[in-house]
């Protein structure tokens, strides 16, 4: 038992380092380096990593929760219930978005960004900046640079997902799973580590926000062990029902990241189209294949 402690220790201590390591370094990335096309690239490598990350990790692991624990349950519903909790996550974040933004309109008199950036202004064709372009009216100015907001959003749905990875580790009674799982989450966890910081860096979050937010984020696979070691040690009775649903909502608010703010600020642009769709590829193939190893 105190073996099996012990690896779970080491594995709480792995999950910290390692993605806070990976999620800090792309803040050299902040500054005039990152004013070049291949920023752009990068940008749309994190796409595709998110893109597989919730149609192929997130949203999978959801429905399947929630309907094995409804089997568990004995509880038998003709209705979908499990999309049902993803499309609440889903709404939710599109409501809070829009009356956000409506207080916002209201009290500036027109619309503008959550959080106005300097991306917003012409740049010489090339850079790889996103522009505000005259000839582009369907556009608007918002659409092209990640808001503080969606960012925000898109953390906190990830760290809640990294919660209940960690959870997993913890919840193990044989060191053999423990290390099998603890790998897996790992390497997964590191790869979107970096991705979430490129985002928070496009989004141009404050350095102090950006530290504590990539902080909070590697946080919550060992706060998820701690939570499953106690849970092992003083068993009781658990709340698997309330931690299907909040998974669930959790992965309706990835859904509408991934598709309504990443892929389309990625993609958006009129330059290096192919390229992009490569880079955004490239980053799919990366972590289905992890997913496929792991």
């Amino acid at each position: 038992m105190r073996s099996l402690l012990a690896v779970k220790l080491g594995c709480l201590l792995g999950l910290l380092l390692l993605p806070l390591l990976c999620g800090l370094l792309p803040v050299r990335l902040r500054g005039a380096g990152t004013r070049g096309r291949w920023r752009s690239f990068v940008g749309c490598v994190a796409g595709g990593i998110f893109l597989a990350a919730c149609l192929l990790d997130i949203v999978p692991d959801s429905l399947s929760d929630m309907r094995e624990e409804l089997r568990s349950q004995r509880i038998t519903v003709d209705f979908p219930f499990p999309e049902f909790v993803l499309t609440l996550g889903f709404l939710l974040v599109l409501i809070i978005e829009h009356v956000v933004l409506d207080c916002s309109e209201r009290r500036a008199g027109e619309a503008t960004p959550l959080l106005p950036c300097g991306e917003a202004t012409p740049q010489p064709a090339g850079t790889g900046e996103w522009v505000v372009e005259t000839g582009v009216p369907h556009l608007p100015a918002d659409f092209r640079a990640h808001s503080s907001f969606r960012s925000f959003v898109l953390f906190l749905s990830l760290s809640v997902h990294s919660l209940f990875e960690g959870l997993a580790v913890g919840l193990q009674d044989t060191e053999s799973k423990v290390l099998q799982i603890c790998i897996a989450i790992l390497v997964h966890k590191s790869v979107i580590a970096v991705s979430l910081s490129l985002l928070l860096l496009q989004s141009q979050v404050p350095t102090r926000w950006f530290v504590a937010l990539i902080g909070t984020f590697t946080l919550m696979s060992p706060l998820g062990i701690t939570v499953g070691i106690v849970m092992m040690q003083n068993p009781g009775p658990s709340s698997t029902m309330a931690q299907c649903l909040l998974e669930g909502i959790a992965a309706g608010t990835f859904v509408y990241i991934t598709f309504l703010e990443i892929l389309p600020h990625e993609l958006s642009s009129p330059t290096c189209r192919l390229p992009k769709v490569l880079s955004m590829l490239l980053g799919f193939s990366v972590m289905a294949a992890l997913r496929f190893l792991g």
